[in-house]
């Protein structure tokens, strides 16, 4: 049957609304306050459970607390070093009273004891294996070096607990939009492999704001948070 245009371009504007919703629903969530609930060095540390939660992980200075602070808007909620393995602890966040994002230590620790690593270690897969409302671990991963071997060793634990992650690159601005592009084609069909990876590689730049609008709606849909809601 030939395409017929009105219906195609009826379509495409009610995909680009859906989005368009998506992305606002998003940037209202995000506009919510958002607080500290807890630091949590040992399992007894960690908060109850209570609302959806997302986590964040990712090598060592990989821009995980930046990110954090820019989806917020708030430039000192996390805790940003230029010192590696400076998250020592996961630090919880509660944003309007609708999610929770935790900030997981970074692995591959540049500066820090076997014996640091190894509790470090395990107080992260207790977690990630045993916290009921955890919807996704966001791994990120510096667009510039792509997918490294702690970030497989990472997945596979993922992929081992059934724990649902997914792919965000960090630091896009610094890359060439063709750098770039294949990057995200690469990590794409390297996830392909992995039972528990979500499909949809996210690129951003907590610089340039690149993805970041796309992110926030990715984690409202997360949270529960229907564009009908409110936000």
């Amino acid at each position: 049957m030939a395409d017929t245009p009105g219906l195609t371009d009826a379509a495409t504007g009610e995909a680009d609304a859906a989005d368009a919703d998506a992305i606002e629903t998003g940037r209202r969530l995000f506009a919510q306050p958002c607080r500290f609930v807890a630091a949590a060095a040992t399992l007894e540390r960690i908060p109850p459970a209570t609302l959806p939660e997302v986590a964040f992980s990712g090598r060592s200075n990989v821009g995980k607390s930046t990110l954090v602070n820019t989806l917020t808007g708030r430039s000192v909620l996390a805790r940003v070093s230029s010192t590696p393995g400076r998250t020592r602890q996961l630090n919880f966040f509660e944003l309007g009273e609708r999610l929770i994002l935790t900030d997981l230590p970074g692995y591959g620790y540049a500066k820090a004891s076997k014996s640091d690593v190894a509790a470090w270690n395990r107080l992260v897969e207790t977690y990630l294996a045993g916290r009921q409302p955890l919807q996704r671990v966001m791994i990120l991963i510096d667009g510039r070096h792509g997918i490294k071997p702690p970030d497989e060793a990472m997945m596979a634990r993922l992929d081992t607990a059934a724990v649902s992650y997914q792919a965000v690159l960090t630091k896009c601005d610094k890359m060439p939009a063709g750098d770039l592009s294949r990057q995200v084609a690469a990590v794409t069909r390297a996830l392909a492999r992995r039972p528990a990876a979500h499909p949809v590689v996210r690129a951003t730049s907590a610089r340039s704001g690149l993805g970041i609008p796309e992110l926030r709606a990715e984690l409202a849909a997360l949270a529960g948070v229907r564009a009908s809601s409110g936000g």
